[in-house]
């Protein structure tokens, strides 16, 4: 891409909210027919660029030019106008609606003054096949859609509206690898019919199999821009955090004997979904739950938390069969279960409200007496955890939808650590976070199980299950097909066990449905 002349041009460009410094003096360059990925921890201002781009925010100072022409827009609708759409990591859906409208829903097609359905739905099919999704119907309500299927409609909602330029933010955290794989397709053909993709995802094997270029954010600033494929992950890494990369991984504990069962699940079924799922998670035990997307992982840790009704089988709590009916039955202290959910933005937090109702939400009846809130104890419990989990926040008192998403999820974690909880369920816990936020979380996982928490981690992502886990139960179909432990957690057997292969390629089994 050298000697290209770019496209779009950002220079100069700085943005202040209050007192914090989102952007300064940042500089980008994105070419026609170039996949440009920006890197940076949650923080580094990566989202703030996107949002100058796409016409959410509008810069302090500096300039922006698209085709050499200065430009500047007062809206996302006039960046939509010149080309320029984004596909931010929050869906923009609205889910009582169907696929076909939140499609069409900026620009419906018109007949005599009213919205013209077979256009509204030739429009839907065919952004959702350029999309790599024509399997999803076009009159489906989005509500009833898992998040992953929403997602590949937000992709089809930004190709349906004819960019020039396409940015993704995290736009395949949601995804299953299938869907992932036809992204990765999608793209590619999109830059080879002339787009300019701009690209921000924290999984490096995306970066390294996608990226043209890349460029990385720290504190607001480009330190870097090179051409994909000639730095390594580590030297990345180091330029993304501004120091020396370590290891990424706390070191486990060495497995003596088998921890004392604190949870414990008996033939758990439900639906079809959930196929007579017996577990142990000890006390001290980090437990992964592995397998491809969507079979039966988060089913699992909502019916350990009190949410599936209708649900078969026995939960026992230090030996002992409990019926948990509800999350505050789950979070009672006789239990003292928490659930760190998979969308931060709509199920762990309640954006508008500040850091400090956030964190002291989930443990109100711990910070006050006979209804009335102790500030001082609340002060004291807030400041403990964000001094644990390193919150960056310019201050308690701001809504908590202004943080970096990193510190969000830091938040969602902090306001149930405030319970101190002796099970702690992880569901997909580092979805579109940085590599720094997600070192600090998993020293604070191991942490947690050393003070003797059982923990059950289920993550997408292998690199995790294998660094993270003492042991890892392996579903296929709702059914836990395979136990890994120690040093069999690999990405070969992790692989092999997922897709329900057995003999020499997934290697010997550990008790099949135990």
């Amino acid at each position: 891409m050298d000697g290209a002349v770019p496209l779009f041009r950002m220079e100069g460009i700085s943005k202040r909210y209050g007192g914090v410094r989102a952007l300064e003096k940042a500089e980008l360059s994105v070419t026609a027919g170039s996949i440009h990925a920006i890197l940076g921890e949650n923080g580094a201002g990566k989202s703030t660029l996107i949002k100058v781009m796409a016409g959410v925010v509008a810069p302090d100072e500096g300039r922006m030019t698209l085709d050499g022409s200065e430009v500047s827009f007062a809206s996302p609708a006039a960046a939509n106008q010149a080309g320029i759409v984004c596909i931010f990591q929050e869906l923009s859906l609205i889910p009582e609606l169907s696929v076909a409208d939140n499609i069409v829903i900026s620009d419906p097609p018109k007949r005599f003054g009213l919205i013209d359905r077979k256009a509204q739905r030739r429009i839907a099919e065919e952004a959702l096949a350029r999309a790599g999704a024509a399997d999803i119907h076009p009159l489906a309500l989005v509500k009833d859609l898992p998040l992953s299927r929403r997602q590949m409609v937000e992709i089809a909602k930004a190709l349906a509206r004819k960019p020039r330029i396409l940015i993704l933010d995290e736009a395949t955290s949601a995804l299953t690898a299938t869907d992932v794989a036809k992204i990765f397709g999608v793209l590619r053909r999109l830059r080879e019919e002339g787009l300019a993709l701009l690209y921000i995802s924290h999984r490096m094997n995306e970066i390294a199999e996608l990226a043209d270029q890349c460029t990385v954010f720290r504190n607001g600033r480009n330190v870097a821009s090179y051409a994909a494929g000639s730095k390594s992950d580590s030297e990345v890494v180091e330029l993304m955090i501004g120091r020396e990369y370590s290891h990424i991984f706390p070191p486990k504990p060495p497995r003596h004997a088998a921890a004392v069962p604190v949870l414990e699940a008996r033939k758990l079924s439900w639906t079809d979904r959930l196929d007579n799922v017996s577990l142990t998670v000890g006390a001290g035990e980090v437990v992964g739950l592995g397998g491809l997307d969507g079979q039966g992982q988060r089913e699992l840790l909502l019916a350990f938390f009190g949410v599936l009704r209708g649900l078969t089988g026995e939960i026992l709590v230090d030996g002992k069969a409990v019926a948990i009916a509800s999350p505050s039955a789950a979070r009672d202290d006789r239990i003292g279960m928490a659930l760190i959910p998979e969308d931060r933005k709509t199920e762990g937090l309640m954006l508008p409200m500040t850091v400090r109702e956030n964190l002291s939400f989930a443990a109100l009846d711990r910070v006050s007496k006979a209804g009335v809130i102790d500030r001082a104890v609340e002060q004291r419990l807030i400041d403990d955890m964000v001094e644990l989990l390193a919150i960056k926040t310019a201050g308690l008192d701001i809504p908590v939808g202004a943080l970096s998403g990193g510190n969000q999820q830091k938040v969602v974690i902090a306001k149930w650590l405030m319970r101190q909880p002796r099970i702690v369920l992880l569901n997909d816990p580092t979805r579109g976070i940085d590599v720094g936020t997600k070192q600090e979380l998993y020293q604070l996982m191991r942490k947690l199980a050393d003070a003797g928490a059982a923990i059950l981690f289920y993550s997408t992502d292998y690199d995790e299950l294998i660094g993270c886990c003492d042991r890892v139960l392996v579903l296929y179909d709702g059914a836990v097909k395979r136990e890994l432990v120690g040093a069999e957690i690999t990405e070969h057997a992790l692989i092999a066990s997922a897709l329900n292969i057995h003999g020499e390629a997934a290697g010997p089994m550990h008790g099949e449905g135990a």
